[in-house]
């Protein structure tokens, strides 16, 4: 029996065996895990053959097809045209001598992450783990190690929940530019061949583009995914986009219940984190790529952003974001039910550039300080109040918000209130007007008793009371003290409301 065949008949297996069947009613009932309740920051990580190039961003391998692109130019005069040196040439550079997951997890760990998603698979359609489906694989070619393994080995000695993605819905066409010139993509193309099938681009949101994807491929991406969760076990599986694509719909469901499936056999609850409706609703977790809500939902959600503004992998020109501005978010994320998924991008090497290790080094030292106002959270009566407010849908984390010392974003978690002041004041004084005193019950804010008033980090006497105008607090030096404790001037502070 050949690879593909295996995986299959152990997915019509699996699914036969119960409970979860392959309808959107059946993967309704699939339970959000409670590990996930509890974390809600992660780090996502972009790294694969694109990273060798580092070059523009991880669309690298098509965009050096694209006659007339910064890319294909590049290209050229780099490293020649690209019919004597194509993508599948950068495959032995990429050497991960220095990849030492343990050091990696370790900072992530103290940067308040509990959980990982690793890239597996990306558009490119290199594996990042050993695979018996195809040879262009890390534990066959380049760093000749499976890359994925030892995430999950290292997650597991660390505490962190592994979880992995898989972009491999999109090779569909990813490398199709390769063929409208004389490149290393090239027919004959067969299955097996590390570009195949480099089908001609369509729209992307178009959810009947032809040429459908064929079955011949769809059982490809449905084995994959399969030999993916069977060998890897993680915790969450997330796809990108174009999974929504009508083609992918009978076999997505499939997948789904393999994996819930597998999920139970494992003795733990698993999901799909999914974009742009691909699933019926309630039987994933939605994602929203460089984005978020205007408003507090009340069902799990996540949103994935990138360290830099302008790439997910490593590259020589990378924009990063303010960690301030990455904080920020995280607690706004939080405060609206939602989960934040951080991307960063290690070397060819295997470690990671100095601009991420800075920003992960901030997160640390805020966390630290705050992490209890956000590990195990929940939504509080409202989410914010203040005059700075999110858009609603994606990418909207490219436009740098102005928060004042006027906004919170509030979180209830350890039987308190967390209100967090997206912008420490200079002189330490703060006004919660969502916590005014109030006599009267039928009122829509708050109407209950505070008996203690402290800050996160602040090593001083904190004086406060509450009138009708709100719950005033001061906190003299409350900066300098901060600052201290590794906390940068402007961020985030949290006052925790203790009640009776």
């Amino acid at each position: 029996m050949d690879a593909e065949r295996k995986y299959l008949d152990l997915v019509e297996r699996v699914i036969a065996e119960g409970p979860f069947t392959d309808t959107w009613e059946s993967l309704s009932e699939a339970r959000v895990p409670d590990w996930y309740r509890e974390e809600k920051f992660g780090i996502f990580m972009h790294w694969g053959v694109y990273s060798v190039p580092g070059f523009s961003n991880e669309w690298y391998p098509r965009t050096m097809y694209m006659k007339g692109s910064p890319e294909y130019e590049h290209h050229r005069a780099a490293y020649g045209q690209q019919k004597e040196f194509g993508y599948k040439d950068f495959i032995p550079m990429l050497t991960a001598e220095n990849f030492k997951p343990a050091e990696i997890l370790e900072l992530y760990r103290r940067a308040g992450a509990g959980f990982i998603f690793p890239v597996a698979e990306h558009h490119d359609g290199f594996q990042m783990y050993r695979s018996e489906l195809s040879h262009w694989n890390a534990a066959e070619m380049g760093p000749k190690r499976d890359i994925l393994g030892e995430w999950r080995d290292a997650a597991a000695a660390e505490g962190i929940e592994f979880c992995c993605s898989t972009h491999r819905a999109e090779h569909w066409f990813f490398m199709g530019h390769g063929r409208e010139f004389d490149s290393d993509i090239r027919e004959p193309m067969k299955k097996g061949d590390f570009y195949w099938p480099a089908m001609k681009e369509p729209p992307f949101d178009d959810l009947r583009s032809e040429p459908f994807p064929s079955e011949e491929y769809l059982n490809d991406w449905l084995a994959r995914t399969a030999e993916l969760v069977w060998n890897y076990h993680p915790s969450l599986l997330y796809f990108d986009w174009w999974i929504e694509h009508e083609a992918f719909k009978p076999y997505l469901r499939r997948l789904a219940a393999f994996y819930y499936n597998c999920g139970r056999k494992w003795g733990k609850d698993v999901r799909i984190c999914y974009k742009h409706d691909a699933m019926a609703f309630g039987c994933g977790i939605v994602d929203v790529e460089r984005g978020g809500f205007a408003e507090p939902k009340p069902y799990t959600w996540q949103t994935d952003t990138a360290v830099a503004r302008n790439s997910w992998c490593c590259t020589d020109s990378l924009d990063y974001r303010d960690s301030v501005d990455i904080i920020r978010q995280l607690v706004d994320v939080v405060s609206k039910n939602g989960h934040l998924l951080l991307n960063v991008g290690p070397r060819p090497d295997g470690t990671l550039p100095d601009g991420d290790v800075a920003i992960l080094e901030d997160i640390a030292s805020w966390m630290r300080v705050n992490g209890e106002a956000l590990k195990g959270a929940s939504c509080w009566r409202k989410s914010m109040e203040g005059p700075t407010r999110n858009q609603e849908g994606q990418f909207q984390d490219g436009v740098k918000l102005e928060y004042t010392s006027g906004d919170f974003r509030f979180t209830s978690a350890h039987g308190r209130i967390y209100a967090v002041c997206m912008r420490c004041p200079e002189d330490g004084k703060m006004l919660i007007r969502s916590l005014r005193k109030s006599e009267n019950q039928n009122v829509p804010e708050f109407h209950g008793i505070i008996d203690s008033v402290d800050i996160l980090g602040y090593e001083g006497s904190v004086d406060w009371e509450a009138d009708s105008e709100g719950l005033h607090v001061r906190a003299p030096g409350l900066g300098g003290r901060l600052a201290a404790r590794g906390i940068g001037a402007g961020y985030p502070v949290t006052v925790r409301i203790g009640v009776r």
